[in-house]
């Protein structure tokens, strides 16, 4: 079973699911993480970054697991190794190829299937569990998600503004998992709330619905 939580880029969600995770006492699922692991692991393999068959049949063939809230690559963890500029840069070319969202998704069926999980990403809700029993979209203006990646990454919040509105357009209108809101799904402006009141009203909601341990 999967609680999705949805949204752009600086939206909050990597803090907010971790959060919610913890408090029902479920796991975090970073499904941009699947995809930043498919990246390193075409780097480190010198694939070419448009070669949608080839780096189909590399998803395809990674064991990609989570061992509390660290990603693991063929049984390696490999957090901080896929959260550099250049997987980065990656993963936004490798994530749009069909072939390896395909993998990616049967994945992420596979470990909502066997536990409890908090997924977060951009189609959770409309792609890999359009069935979960709460979903979450979580929004936060323009400038507020640039101010929040800028303080993250050193960078200038007008450079990481530019980034976004791209990141934007590119998940927005690509043909597999665009980004958009689940019809079903509780929409959150996170722009004026910080992450533990967003925690707190996704809990409320997960816990009306019966879901969840009461740990907080």
């Amino acid at each position: 079973m999967v609680i999705a939580i949805d949204g752009p880029a600086g939206a909050g969600k990597s803090t907010v699911a971790r959060g919610v995770a913890r408090a029902l006492g479920f796991t975090y699922l970073d499904s941009g993480a699947m995809y930043r692991a498919v990246a390193l692991a075409a780097l480190d393999r010198g694939a070419d970054l448009d070669d949608g068959e080839r780096l189909g049949e590399l998803a395809w063939a990674l064991e990609i697991g989570f061992e509390h809230d660290t990603v693991t690559l063929d049984g390696r963890k490999i957090g901080g190794q896929i959260r550099t500029p250049e997987v980065t840069i990656a993963a936004s070319h490798v994530s749009v190829h069909p072939q390896v969202r395909q993998a990616m998704v049967k994945r992420q069926r596979e470990l909502i299937a066997a536990g409890n999980y908090v997924a977060e990403g951009r189609d959770i809700g409309t792609v890999v569990s359009p069935d979960s029993p709460l979903k979450v979209f979580l929004t936060a203006s323009e400038q507020e998600r640039a101010r929040r990646r800028a303080s993250e990454t050193g960078e200038s919040v007008g450079e990481v503004r530019e980034a976004i509105e791209a990141r934007d357009q590119r998940d927005s209108t690509r043909v597999h998992g665009a980004l958009r809101a689940a019809d079903d799904s509780i929409e959150v402006d996170t722009t004026d709330l910080d992450a533990d009141q967003v925690v707190d009203r996704i809990v409320e909601l997960a816990r009306d619905r019966g879901l969840g341990q009461r740990l907080r």
